[in-house]
């Protein structure tokens, strides 16, 4: 039987269970989850929290992770500065970034949600006003929400996942897991 696992991911943990820099010691999956044999399908950055899907099945883990199956991925994302509809215009066409041009994403204002506190918390500007956004996309490139927001001129704050596919975060603070339904094989298709 397949096994899969919903991670709430906090701010600051690294997408892997072991840390290959020698820098300083940081936190890792293993940190939170003791759970042999299951590894996480697709990642998160570091600065960035939320929604993370490991298991123990290399290919649920390529139809969750791999932008050819097309799993749509759901962000909230608190931007610098109050964007206007004619500012998410062409992230819903796509945008060119230096690794090519993305494919349309939902995206919509939407009021703060009511979240965990980020611990740090993030930095405040009493002259520049924030916002949120929920955005959708369906690719998975390096830093995507990010690189996508900045290059219409709303730099990212706070950045989390909230779904992948028909998982949600729901009820799961900072730092828990649970056990997931894995999908019949037909849905994990799904585009």
């Amino acid at each position: 039987m397949t096994r899969l696992i919903s991670f709430n991911k906090p701010f600051g943990v690294l997408s892997q269970f072991t840390d290959r820099s020698m820098e300083t010691a940081r936190a890792t999956l293993s940190d939170y989850i003791a759970v042999p044999g299951v590894y996480p399908a697709g990642r998160l950055d570091r600065d960035s929290e939320g929604l993370l899907l490991l298991c123990d099945d290399g290919r649920l883990q390529t139809r969750i992770a791999d932008p050819r199956f097309k799993l749509p991925k759901t962000y909230l994302v608190q931007v610098e500065g109050q964007p206007e509809e004619l500012d998410l215009a062409p992230l819903r066409k796509g945008i060119t970034l230096k690794d090519g041009m993305t494919q349309p994403a939902k995206v919509e204002p939407i009021a703060a949600p009511d979240l965990w506190p980020r611990n740090p918390p993030i930095r405040v500007r009493k002259t520049v006003p924030d916002s949120w956004l929920r955005m959708t996309i369906r690719q998975g490139r390096n830093r995507q929400v990010r690189r996508m927001m900045a290059a219409v001129g709303y730099p990212v704050l706070r950045l989390v996942r909230w779904s992948v596919g028909d998982w949600t975060l729901e009820g799961l603070a900072p730092g828990e897991w649970r056990e997931a339904a894995a999908p019949p094989p037909n849905r994990a298709n799904r585009t």
